[in-house]
């Protein structure tokens, strides 16, 4: 297969058998042998392993690692491993990825992989000339760390900018925080920042004569942003009885409620974070860094709002937009120690963490597509339950070749609990 055909689009792939899949895939992306053991065989993460990556190990704990397909991002098709428990989010992010297709697939870009060093000054007793003091002394400052790294500098990477901002304290006295801006190109830099935090806290504890608290890595990475958009022709989105100028703005209005409400956006976020961590956990990267700066960065505003947009062109069609903040790394940390991380982004062919956040954020996009079109259709629980039934029918003790027809029934009864499944067991058997 060449590189110019479409590699992600994989018609009937849930109808092969788990080795055909594997045979599938392995036809169309070359794998290291490693890569492929790891994502396809028995040799994921070993307890060896484990014990050197956290405290008081005793074992490791498996989830399930699909397969997003259909995915084209920046005129580039790509198999995107996932990796969740929750049934119906790959087959939601992979059916809204054909949509997008059609309308040319994901256009992604991202800011320059910038983080955020906060360092706290407490005990100043002026907080303005201690500022002015500071920012005469920021070029200074920054060429004391720009090389701390020498591998990062090398990359191109260092110290960019400092910042000084004065807050207000309501139990005491103002106090200042340093804002150290620092570009650590294809890591995720917390370690990079801290480090080069530490380094420049006795240096700003001299200059202004107060005393330095916090110093630590910002994990809201709102200068290290990526965003992703689509155009779906509204032809595409028609299906069983409603048309696509139904579903589209059926699609806008639910938007809309999250644009407004904070306990819809709340969920509708959630959904976004759906498509979102479970790229991440793929990868080795920290998916609570990225929770905890998308919500933050959706309550920028002082009101907590809808990462997305979603809005009709002049031709009629759905365009839809993510802008979050997006701090993943391809080198260091788990990235290079977990044997299906590796292989993760093996399958992917990225070169940079920023093609990576560019991917990541195309999938939190369909995912929340692939949310709103059930919500403003047919509901979110048809598809849910069909894929959830599954679940249930195992929990009940169903064996192998009992599960999809157990399944199946409950859902056509439009029962899909424990009880009922055992029921419909007892009855067969």
């Amino acid at each position: 297969m060449t590189e110019s055909e479409a590699e992600s689009r994989i018609p009937g792939f849930y109808n092969l058998s788990i080795a055909q899949r594997h045979a599938d895939i392995k036809e169309r992306v070359a794998l290291s042998p490693e890569a492929y053991d790891a994502l396809f065989g028995e040799r994921g993460l070993s307890i060896e392993n484990a014990d050197h990556m956290v405290e008081n190990v005793v074992g490791v704990f498996d989830l399930p690692l699909g397969i997003a397909l259909n995915f084209r991002v920046n005129q580039r098709d790509v198999l995107i491993p996932m990796v969740v428990e929750e049934p119906s989010v790959i087959a939601g992010a992979s059916y809204m990825a054909k949509l997008a297709r059609s309308g040319g697939g994901f256009f992604a870009e991202t800011t320059p992989p910038e983080m955020i060093g906060q360092i706290q000054i407490t005990g100043v007793k002026e907080p303005v000339v201690a500022k002015e003091a500071l920012l005469r002394e920021k070029e200074h400052l920054l060429s004391e760390i720009d090389d701390i790294d020498p591998i990062l500098n090398k990359l191109g990477g260092g110290a960019r900018d400092l910042e000084v901002r004065i807050l207000d304290n309501p139990f005491n006295e103002p106090f200042l925080v340093v804002h150290l801006i620092y570009d650590v190109r294809d890591a995720m830099g917390a370690n990079a920042v801290n480090t080069a935090c530490e380094h420049l806290a006795p240096l700003i504890q001299e200059i202004t004569g107060g005393d330095v608290g916090l110093r630590i890595l910002s994990n809201l990475a709102d200068r290290r942003l990526a965003n992703a958009s689509c155009t779906i022709p509204v032809s595409s989105l028609s299906f069983g009885n409603f048309s696509g100028e139904e579903v589209r703005d059926g699609v806008i209005s639910a938007w809309a409620f999250a644009a407004v409400d904070p306990y819809r956006a709340a969920t509708h976020n959630k959904g976004i974070m759906n498509g979102v961590d479970p790229v991440v956990i793929a990868t080795g990267n920290d998916w609570r860094a990225i929770e905890a700066g998308a919500h933050a960065y959706a309550a920028r505003s002082g009101h907590y709002t809808s990462l997305s947009t979603w809005v009709q062109d002049d031709a009629g069609n759905l365009v839809g937009r993510l802008e979050m903040p997006m701090a993943v790394g391809i080198v260091g940390g788990a990235t290079k120690v977990h044997p299906t991380a590796k292989a993760a982004l093996e399958l992917m062919k990225v070169k940079t963490a920023q093609e990576l956040a560019e991917i990541i954020v195309s999938v939190g996009l369909a995912q929340n597509l692939a949310a709103l079109r059930a919500l403003a259709t047919e509901g979110i629980q048809r598809g849910h339950m069909s894929l959830h039934a599954r679940q249930v029918a195992i929990a009940a003790g169903a064996q192998r070749n009992e599960v999809p027809r157990l399944a199946r029934q409950m859902v056509q009864e439009g029962v899909v609990r424990i009880d009922r499944a055992r029921e419909i067991l007892q009855s067969w058997r």
